[in-house]
């Protein structure tokens, strides 16, 4: 009897676009952010995407200090972690690589491509904010280009790989696939190459199964046979792609960060909800979730015995 397939579950647990007063359920602060991690790992995620945030404003918060606060916690629950380069559109890419670059981790994001980055339609739907930062953070989104050019994801891609990190390839369009395929001839990636698929964000590939579909058909192309393929849905797209990708033999994250909702007009209690509702799918196709060891083995990970946290 075949063994059930493996799906690596990642799981993004508070980032840098919702703020704190849309849900009551969004980690800020370290005790928070910790506690999230440890449910989601306790739910069956292998993979910890991690942010930080300012503790009383709940702004994000890409400093090397700020990380401190977070990371020696998380990795004792044993999942893979996965510091972002992402940070936020208003940093520059040394700001937002920073913590990465310290801290050596197993695993960073890194984001294929500049783009339009539009969290402004969101003033339709929450209109009171605790804190001032809130609504202009949204607002001026309409006016931001999130920069990541070659040279930036050079920079980030050298220093990471010296340090051994390999990297969740975010790729938020078809363009961000034909820029990692000249990346990793130009750098000489070696080995598998973790690609994650992000549909639904206003700015980038939209989140129709079409849409679905032509990432992978093109990553196939591309990328042949050296990658693993994991989606991201924003907002309500969140299971439903999941679920695709579940059928389509990829991988799957989940978490606040991504999606504020377990289901059509209802929040989320934890990122962990959502990790267990991801499991009831793989269950429907016959798939289990990757351990963290597991999702290693698939991805060529150094270990957790060799970062610097």
């Amino acid at each position: 009897m075949a063994k059930p397939r493996k799906v690596i579950i990642s799981c993004a647990l508070t980032g840098a676009i919702h703020t704190p007063s849309m849900s009551p359920h969004l980690p800020v602060t370290p005790d928070e952010i910790i506690a999230e991690g440890r449910r989601a790992a306790d739910a069956g995620a292998s993979i910890l995407h991690v942010h930080a945030r300012d503790p009383e404003t709940g702004r994000p918060d890409q400093s090397v200090e700020a990380f401190s606060r977070i990371l020696p916690a998380l990795k004792e629950t044993g999942a893979v972690i996965n510091v972002t380069t992402g940070g936020s559109p208003f940093m520059d890419v040394s700001e937002r690589a920073a913590p990465a670059l310290h801290y050596k981790p197993e695993l960073a994001s890194l984001n294929m491509g500049s783009m339009n980055f539009g969290l402004y339609p969101m003033l339709d739907r929450f209109s009171e904010f605790e804190h001032d930062w809130e609504r202009s953070h949204l607002e001026n989104s309409k006016d931001v280009i999130f920069k990541n050019t070659f040279g930036d994801i050079e920079y980030i891609l050298g220093g990471g790989l010296k340090n051994g990190t390999r990297f969740e390839f975010e790729c938020y369009d078809i363009s961000h696939l034909y820029s990692l395929q000249h990346m990793a001839a130009r750098k000489g990636i070696e080995g598998t190459l973790f690609v994650q698929s992000v549909f639904g964000l206003l700015g980038g590939i939209g989140g129709h199964p079409e849409d679905v579909q032509m990432m992978r058909r093109t990553a196939d192309r591309l990328l042949g046979d050296r990658y693993e393929w994991s989606v991201l849905g924003a907002g309500a797209n969140q299971l439903r792609i999941a679920a695709m990708s579940a059928a389509m033999g990829g991988h799957i994250r989940v978490g606040l960060e991504d999606s504020l909702w377990a289901g059509p007009g209802e929040k989320a209690t934890s990122s962990a909800q959502q990790v267990e509702l991801v499991g009831q799918i793989l269950a429907g196709v016959g798939a289990e979730m990757a351990t963290p060891d597991e999702a290693r083995d698939i991805l060529g990970l150094k270990g957790a015995s060799e970062v610097n946290f």
